[in-house]
């Protein structure tokens, strides 16, 4: 049986992917079957709140040095803990389930408080991180999400030794970092190989990649032709690109070939990765999928909610659609939402022809948390929330009154087609005010989609994008979505009906070299994106199902596929032999896979 520790900053709340990735993997039977102990390890991020508040709802603090629950038999390794490297500290489990089958898991936790860690201690690490791997901490020292991560790692480390044991014959664990914030812990853990630690990177994204690809005007239109481009004249990322070193995030992702092995969400990925420099060409990198959800036999309820969503179209806009079109989604740039209204301008000149009418609803926000209920039905009331908005807290943030002026400028000039534009957490009454019906529930926007957009110009994975598969919606994506690879192999060559994925980066200009991708301009970038968006709104109209007949062979077709990508299927073919074979100490043997 395995020990597992995750070091991630969503250990106690689900903020986005990686929270989706930790619930589902951690639910699934077939890693419940292999580990037999989670751990999840993060920095505390605020001392607010009570003991019992700690760990989120349904948790259980069986240690805090903050607050005075210390009668634990950890407890004199703990405070050992605590005074070397001066954290407060806390341990218990939180509570896990999953959405659709209700499986709870109650993982430990582990939350550490480094802002007084002690100098001496975090300097030594850095001293030891800059000797070993290469990384000049003191580049770095000016940015407090560094900071945190590797104060986090020497106590971290500890407090995992403390639960499960240290002395000779100790069974040892497999420390995996979850993105850039989890490689201090997991370099830290590569100076001491007599800890009996075996080290994973989970490579959610390349954030040099995500950052080129956010910043310059081509997008992914861009890049991904840069990149095929480069790896087949034999340069990477710094010989294009220029020199990355003094960005923290590049400069952890390029340490992480020295750990035992790097799991990658997508083909994407793997490939970005061995782009960022030869030694990270020649490292061991695996592909290992995201999982989504399979639910069998969903065709009844994804026409309740459906028709839930219709009705709370209805109420809102004083019609009842006949399609309900989706998106849900962090309001990020990489998220491409203006895409998805360059393809509903097309189905709305369909649509008005045809006498068809739809809805999307995209739910989307870029705070950080939920508004209150009492601000929601203050702005539902007084300005029509969220048929309409205004730019001010609590209603629209900048970015979402930027994107809120294309959702307006659409609106203005379409009638059979109307979007939605919900800036808030959740997706029930209590979330989302009065209108919305009753029995809503944040699945419901899930279960009842026709389509689900997700046309990202970054999207290293894309779990939401195909979550809504096992109902019947039809997903529509982009290339630059790692998903897209995984719904490749498992529907073959000829694709499937279910799924639509945009080539955003097929754009063929003359000549086809570096040096003219590079000078893509954001205006050449838009007329390719607008014959794009052309193409597929074309695809979805041939696709979109017209009976009850077609609607459940969709929902048929989503299943299998679903099912065959799920996260029992992810975990048993991918994560779990990888971490086998680290145990067995035969990473090496495996490096040729993906």
């Amino acid at each position: 049986m395995l020990n597992v520790v995750h070091v991630t900053h969503e250990a106690v709340q689900k903020i986005g992917g990686i929270g989706a990735v930790l619930e589902g993997l951690i639910t699934c039977p077939e890693y419940a079957e292999a580990v037999h102990r989670t751990i999840l390890l993060c920095p505390l991020f605020s001392r607010d709140g009570d003991v019992d508040s700690r760990l989120g709802p349904e948790g259980e603090v069986l240690y805090s040095s903050l607050d005075g629950r210390t009668n634990h038999a950890l407890g004199d390794l703990f405070r050992f803990v605590q005074q070397k490297y001066h954290v407060e500290l806390v341990y218990g489990r939180r509570m896990m389930r999953d959405p659709l089958t209700g499986t709870i898991e109650r993982p430990e936790v582990v939350l550490i408080d480094v802002s007084r860690a002690a100098p001496e201690h975090v300097n030594g690490l850095k001293f030891k991180l800059y000797e070993r791997f290469g990384i000049v901490s003191t580049r770095y020292e000016g940015s407090w999400e560094y900071e945190q991560w590797v104060r986090l790692a020497e106590p971290g480390l500890a407090a995992i030794r403390a639960i499960l044991g240290s002395g000779v014959g100790h069974p040892g664990c497999i420390i995996v970092a979850h993105e850039f914030m989890g490689l201090p812990t997991a370099l830290a853990a590569k100076l001491h190989p007599e800890w009996n630690m075996r080290t994973v990177y989970h490579a959610h994204e390349v954030p040099t990649v995500r950052k080129i690809v956010e910043e310059h005007a081509g997008h992914d239109t861009m890049f991904y032709r840069v990149l095929d481009r480069g790896m087949a004249e034999g340069k990477h990322l710094p010989d294009i690109f220029g020199d990355y070193s003094g960005y923290f995030r590049h400069a952890l992702a390029e340490a992480s070939r020295h750990l035992d092995v790097t799991l990658a969400v997508s083909e994407l990925v793997a490939k970005e990765l061995r782009f960022l420099s030869p030694a990270m060409a020649d490292s061991n990198i695996r592909v290992a999928y995201n999982g989504i959800p399979a639910y069998e036999n969903a065709g009844e309820e994804a026409a309740e909610s459906k028709a839930r969503l219709q009705e709370y179209a209805e109420t809102l806009l004083g019609e009842r659609p006949d399609y309900v079109f989706t998106h849900v989604t962090r309001m990020t740039p990489s998220k491409g939402l203006w895409r998805d209204l360059a393809v509903m301008k097309y189905i709305e000149d369909d649509f008005r022809r045809n006498e068809l009418t739809a809805v999307l609803f995209v739910l989307s926000t870029e705070i950080g948390g939920p508004r209150r209920g009492e601000d929601v039905r203050h702005m539902e009331r007084w300005w029509d929330w969220p048929v309409a908005h205004r730019e001010a807290m609590p209603d629209l943030t900048g970015g979402e009154a930027l994107y809120y002026s294309g959702v307006q400028s659409f609106n203005a000039r379409s009638r059979n087609c109307k979007v939605v534009f919900i800036n808030q957490f959740g997706f029930d009454r209590a979330s989302c005010g009065e209108r919305m019906p009753r029995e809503m529930r944040f699945w419901d926007i899930r279960k009842g989609s026709d389509v689900e957009f997700g046309q990202s110009i970054y999207e290293p994975f894309g779990i939401a994008q195909i979550e809504a598969l096992s109902f019947g919606s039809l997903c529509v994506m982009s290339s630059a979505c790692g998903c897209a690879g995984f719904v490749c192999q498992v529907a073959g060559r000829g694709g499937t009906p279910n799924v639509i994925a945009g080539d955003y980066a097929a754009y063929r200009p003359y000549p086809d070299t570096i040096e003219r991708y590079l000078k893509i301009t954001r205006e050449e970038r838009e007329a390719f994106e607008e014959e794009t968006a052309s193409r597929i709104a074309a695809e979805v109209l041939r696709r979109l199902p017209r009976s009850k007949l077609e609607k459940a062979a969709y929902v048929r077709r989503g299943y299998e596929l679903a099912d065959q990508m799920s996260w029992s299927a992810v975990a048993e073919k991918f994560i779990l032999p990888a971490f086998r074979e680290i145990s067995a100490g035969s990473a090496g043997q495996a490096a040729g896979a993906a």
